[in-house]
């Protein structure tokens, strides 16, 4: 491994955007398999890649980036984060973009919706006591 590689390893930030790429991928993969094999409800379908993708994001988050024990409470707050974000996400992209179209306004969200995560996670989540 190259040293600016190892240097872009080290950065929690990084860490944190890598395992986020790689959980949307778990939840879109996880989502189009259960359309394709399970039902062709997309509600269900996202709910099911959700949830698979959160609970690979919350282990890796926790132990690989913000280096914590896996703990009930952390994942509750874990799971108010993701989806309070998703949330302020849609609205802020909404309001922001509001003369584009909803795949402009998709960018947006996937934009924003780590940022404000990530800020959270790490006071609030993973904040030490």
């Amino acid at each position: 491994m190259t040293t600016a590689i190892k240097k872009l390893a080290s950065m929690r930030i990084v860490r944190y955007g890598v395992i986020g790429g790689i959980s949307t991928l778990i939840h879109f993969l996880v989502a189009a398999a259960f359309l394709r094999y399970v039902s062709e409800s997309l509600l269900w379908a996202n709910v099911a890649g959700f949830l698979v993708a959160y609970i690979f994001s919350y282990t890796m988050q926790s132990l690989h980036v913000f280096g914590h024990a896996l703990s009930v409470g952390k994942a509750l707050r874990y799971f108010v984060v993701q989806f309070a974000s998703l949330l302020a996400s849609v609205y802020i992209s909404d309001w922001l973009a509001q003369n584009f179209n909803v795949y402009v306004k998709t960018i947006f969200v996937i934009v924003l919706m780590p940022l404000i995560t990530y800020v959270i996670h790490t006071f609030w989540t993973f904040a030490h006591e």
